[in-house]
This record gives structure tokens, C-alpha cells and sequence, in this order.
């Protein structure tokens, strides 16, 4: 800090003596001075510093950028420029990914200057709100959009941006193959957009632990994330979307595999240390995967998708990147509520006189569960007002007390441990009473404890309490505004059905809308084919099974090779999707009869097929 103020006493000098100058980041940012108390540093490796300056323009808002010292910017402006050149080729394919591409420029031998993005936070801040442990919970993420963007239009908006940017993400980090992906260098803007930053490892270059590397996935894609796509921790046909979205965009970037190759290898005389042989350049190679149909590249980077989402490693990365931070936490750092886009205190919003729990509702979006109105009267007469706050939000504000209070100033918080369903009505009914006595006892605690910000900020009413009074919305699916609605029980499936050289291909990609089992649990889906007529049962082909989903993805391929196309004329797709039961016999869940004649094979066919008892099928 100490250094820093010193510094900027110098750039203070400079502008006194020049007036004013143009940023190196950008010609047009013309600047007269330095904003001190808007200046300081991050934590990381090089401590970079941010930095505010004074617009020349009047009417323009101060220019905030970041100054890098120690590392080699080059390799920043580098990978920034092919993910530009990617966002390009999806554009002109009309497919925008919604990317935030910042500008960086290395103004000399190990320094520069990065482009703030502003109204954005790092992953990190979003899931330490949430506790230390925040990087193992699903819902950080989703509740932080939330809390921005309260209005539902607004909510889905960001969400659907998330999904984008987010695929987008997906594609670009694992093509470069940058490393070093911890949850303080990827970031997400309150409309939902996410992007990485500091690119100081690529094309592989891990950091290792040992023998250990510490990139394990193939990119960063966590359950959280996941948990903001489904709108929910159930797979939904937003999933689809966004596993289409990454195959869409992966394939179109194959496309233009040489383009890549030769203008990372015009770089490799430049001196960047990670881009110096060809054997960084065939990461890249092997990366895109030219030598594959766009099909089996598909199956490829879904299974991707799969590994990455399912990897422990990446989020042990995240909660070890937490503990490290946790050192240059100020002591004097108050705990926040990760639902309240501010703080509110007594005198801020009057002294209150009571508080009381009438009734709990049932809630679908974002999750199902139950949520419980309070009621809450201030000393201004005739101040009531009615806020909604769960189970889990109830927690929070205990946890964030025990932060600030000894446990002897507080009463004791009901136990989230239950037997059987823990959303059932009958826990939430004893939850309401064991609730109502620890609010009471809450605000009639010590005035150091019942007078606190945190009590103050919980009870202060949030954009979703505003538009609820009064009114009593239908329970929306979570999914409601993505999904279309299904006429046949049984649910979709979507496949992509091609002929070539004597070869039937049949894609299975996603199923939407299966029906729960009879004892309302998931089933374990899978799908079996038969090319009909089929007496000696030679055409059976099998996809993997997908664990506890009314909404699986497949995208996989299973081929019947050595059909002539005069005989496509009398087959028949037949096509079953069954719930593996282990010993018992497997559950149908519905099936679909397709007569290839009445497709046109002479190019692929691709939609959704509606699944039911035995019939013929339509697209």
C-alpha cells in the first residue's frame, strides 16, 4: 500500500507537468489525472494494481484499467486476439456467443495494461459469499444472477447469456488449451455474460504439483455452473441447448483448423517461452481434432463436457484457491448476505418492533422447495411489511452471526438435518415454528446482536418481496420459458438420421419430458434401436446409460453398416427408451417406429421425435 502511494505522488507529478495524455491501451482514451482513493491492488502472484484515471471529458465516467508487472503480456494479447478471431468466425456463422473480449497491450518487457470490465465480480468473491466451502455448493452462482437481476424477464435474460458465454468459454479455453484455471481468474458480469482472464499458461502448460497436474478437466465447467443452465440440480432442456451450443461452435472452429495453426506459427520466432516448437502447435492440432466428421467430433466434446462437469479435482482447485486467499482477507472485512445487493441498517430503515413468521408457500423457481413469509413491524406507525426467505437463506444469517457474535449471544438455529424428504410439507410446517422462535429470540438478543446490520439487512424487504405483496404468481417450471410444451406423455426424443456409402447413422442427441417412475424417482435412461424387420434380432444397438434424468444427453452415434439403399425403402427405425432397473427387468418409457421411407435421405434429417406406446412416429 505504502509503495503504491508512493507512486502514484509521481503520476500525480507527470499530469501536473504534461496535463493530460492518451492511455497506451486504447488511442482514444485521453486522461488528465490520477483518482487515488479509487486506486489499489489484487492479491495475485504479480499484484497487479488498478488503477483510475480522470476523463478528459467531462461528461464522461473515470477510465479504470489494471497495471501488470512480472508478467509477459504478449502471451495475454495473443490468446485474447485468437478467441477474438474465433468470435468472429461464430458471428459471421450467425452464432453469437455473447463473449466479452477485453483489450490488453504490453507496454514492455514484462508489463502492461488490461481493460476493466466493469459490473463484474470473480468467481471466487461470488462463492466465499456462500462460506469458505462455497466452491462445493451448487447455488452461488444462480443466486447471485438472482440478486441482479430480481425482475424474472431480467433473470432469464442473464441466464440465456450465460448459457452462450458460457459454452463459448468452453470451447475457446479447451482449444488453447489455457491452463492455470482457478475461480479467481473467470468472472461474471451481473447481465450474465462470463469470461476468463490472465492467460498466462496455454497450449497445455499446466502448473503441476508434484507429478500432479493441476488442470485436471479438460476446461472448467462445475456443477454450479450446470445448476444456472438447468434452473435447478435437475438436468433440463436448457442442458441441451447448451451441449448443442458447444458442438456448434466447437465444429465451426475445426473448420478453420489451418487458419489457427499458421498464425500461431508465424509467432513461434517470437520468444513466448509456452509458443516455441511444433509441439505446442499439434496441441492445438490435436485439440481441433481435423481428421473427424463433425458427428464424431460432437460425441467427442460431449463426452468432454461430461468429464469436466464431473470432475472432483477442479473444485478442490477452487476451495484450495479459497484457503489461500483467506490470508489477505482484512480482519476488518464484515460479513455480507449473498441475496442482498446491499446493506441496510437501523437507521437506515427504522428500528423494528417485531417480527413474526405467518406461513410457509410452495416455490418451483429456482428450485422447488418451500420459502416463509415474515411479517415485520417497525416502530413508525402503521410500518409493516411482508419479505420471503428460505430455509437455506435462514441458515446463512446464522452462520454470517457466528462469524460476528460469540454462540452465547445467540439462540440456537434448528437443525437442517431430517428424516425422509427434507422439502416435505410436514418438515416445512415444524421448520415454520422452530423458525418462528429463533427470529423472536433473534431481535430480542443483546441491542449488539438484535441492532446489527445483518439482522437489519435480512428483514429489509428484496426486489422479489416488493413485487410478490400483494399478489400470488402461479408456480412457473423452472424451465418454462426454454421447453415448448409436450402433447405426448411419453416425452422427445432428438436424433439426426443420415445415409452415406451403404451406411445408416443414427445420432441420438438429448430426450426431453420422460416420465418419473412409478415411485416418483428419476429413471436411468437409455436407448435401444432395431432396424425392423429383424426376426433374428442382429440390429439391436445400445446407448450408455445416463444416472437419475428426465432430460438426458447422448450425442451418440450408433451405425448400421452394409445396407443398400433399396432396401432403406422396407426398414424400419425402431426406437425404445428403457430405465435400467439392475436385477429387475428394465422399465419402458416410451418408444417411437420410424419408416425410413418417409424420409428423404439424400441429406441428414435432424428433430424431435414425440416418444409413446407402439405407433409410427413424426418429426
Amino acid at each position: 500500500q505504502g509503495i503504491l502511494h508512493e507512486g502514484l505522488e509521481d503520476v500525480k507529478q507527470f499530469f501536473k507537468a504534461n496535463g493530460s495524455c492518451r492511455l497506451p491501451l486504447s488511442p482514444s482514451l485521453l486522461v488528465k489525472g490520477i483518482v487515488p482513493r479509487d486506486c489499489s491492488y489484487f492479491n495475485s502472484n504479480a499484484v497487479p494494481l488498478k488503477l483510475s484515471f480522470q476523463n478528459v471529458d467531462p461528461l464522461g465516467e473515470n477510465i479504470r484499467v489494471i497495471f501488470k508487472c512480472g508478467d509477459d503480456l504478449r502471451q495475454d494479447m495473443l490468446t485474447l486476439q485468437m478467441i477474438r478471431i474465433m468470435n468472429k468466425i461464430w458471428v459471421q456463422e450467425g452464432l453469437d456467443m455473447r463473449m466479452v473480449i477485453f483489450r490488453c497491450f504490453s507496454t514492455g518487457r514484462g508489463r502492461g495494461m488490461v481493460e476493466m470490465i466493469p459490473n463484474a465480480e470473480t468467481l471466487r468473491k461470488i462463492q466465499v459469499e456462500h462460506g469458505v466451502t462455497g466452491s462445493f455448493k451448487d447455488r452461488p452462482l444462480a443466486d447471485w444472477l438472482q440478486k441482479h437481476n430480481p425482475e424474472e424477464d431480467e433473470y432469464e435474460k442473464a441466464v440465456e447469456n450465460f448459457i452462450y458465454s458460457c459454452a463459448g468459454c468452453c470451447v475457446a479455453t479447451y482449444v488453447l488449451g489455457i491452463c492455470d484455471r482457478h475461480n479467481d481468474n473467470i468472472m461474471l458480469k451481473t447481465t450474465g455474460h462470463m469470461f476468463h482472464i490472465d492467460f498466462g499458461r496455454f497450449l497445455g502448460h499446466a502448473q503441476m504439483f508434484g507429478n500432479i497436474k493441476r488442470d485436471r478437466a479438460p476446461f472448467v465447467f462445475t456443477s454450479d455452473m450446470a445448476y444456472v443452465i438447468n434452473g435447478g440440480d435437475k438436468p433440463s432442456s436448457r442442458f441441451h441447448d447448451f451441449v448443442d451450443l458447444c458442438c456448434q461452435a466447437y465444429n465451426l472452429i475445426r473448420k478453420h483448423t489451418h487458419l489457427f495453426l499458421n498464425l500461431l506459427g508465424l509467432m513461434l520466432s517470437c520468444g513466448i517461452p509456452e509458443l516455441s516448437d511444433l509441439e505446442d502447435l499439434k496441441y492445438v492440432y490435436d485439440a481441433l481434432r481435423p481428421q473427424d466428421s463433425d458427428a464424431d467430433a460432437t460425441t467427442y466434446f460431449t463426452r468432454l463436457i461430461e468429464s469436466s462437469l464431473g470432475s472432483v479435482a477442479t473444485k478442490l482447485n477452487f476451495f484450495i484457491h479459497n484457503l489461500a486467499q483467506m490470508k489477505f482477507t482484512g480482519s476488518d472485512a464484515r460479513p455480507t448476505l449473498s441475496f442482498a445487493p446491499r446493506t441496510h441498517t437501523i437507521k437506515t430503515s427504522g428500528r423494528i418492533r417485531d417480527v413474526f413468521l405467518c406461513h410457509q408457500e410452495r416455490v418451483f423457481n429456482p428450485s422447488k422447495g418451500y420459502t416463509y413469509v415474515v411479517k415485520v413491524q417497525r416502530e413508525s406507525p402503521g410500518e409493516v411489511v411482508f419479505v420471503q426467505r428460505t430455509f437455506e437463506e435462514f441458515q446463512e444469517l446464522h452462520n454470517k452471526l457466528r462469524l460476528l457474535f460469540p454462540s452465547s449471544l445467540l439462540p440456537s438455529f434448528p437443525s437442517r438435518f431430517v428424516i425422509g424428504r427434507s422439502r416435505g410439507k410436514a418438515v416445512a410446517e415444524r421448520r415454520k415454528e422452530e423458525l418462528n422462535g429463533y427470529i423472536w429470540h433473534l431481535i430480542h438478543a443483546t441491542p449488539e446482536v438484535a441492532e446489527c446490520d445483518l439482522i437489519y439487512t435480512f428483514f429489509h424487504p428484496l426486489p422479489r418481496d416488493e413485487k410478490a405483496a400483494g399478489t400470488n404468481p402461479t408456480p412457473k417450471p423452472a424451465d418454462a420459458t426454454w421447453a415448448r410444451p409436450l402433447g405426448k406423455v411419453g416425452g422427445e426424443v432428438k436424433l439426426s438420421i443420415s445415409y452415406k456409402n451403404n451406411k445408416l447413422f443414427i445420432m441420438v442427441m438429448h430426450i426431453r419430458g420422460l416420465p418419473p417412475l412409478q415411485d416418483g424417482n428419476d429413471p436411468d435412461p437409455y436407448v435401444k434401436t432395431y432396424l425392423l424387420p429383424d426376426p433374428q434380432k442382429t440390429t439391436k444397438r445400445k446407448t450408455k446409460v445416463a444416472r437419475k434424468t428426465c432430460n438426458p444427453t447422448y450425442n451418440e452415434m450408433l451405425v448400421y453398416d452394409g445396407i443398400p439403399r433399396g432396401d432403406l425403402q422396407q426398414r424400419e427405425l425402431r426406437l425404445s427408451v428403457l430405465s435400467e432397473e439392475g436385477f429387475w427387468e428394465n422399465i419402458l418409457l416410451g418408444e417411437v417406429g420410424i419408416r425410413l421411407r418417409d424420409l428423404d435421405l439424400a441429406q441428414e434429417k435432424m428433430g424431435w421425435f414425440a416418444l409413446g406406446s407402439r405407433g409410427h412416429g413424426t418429426l
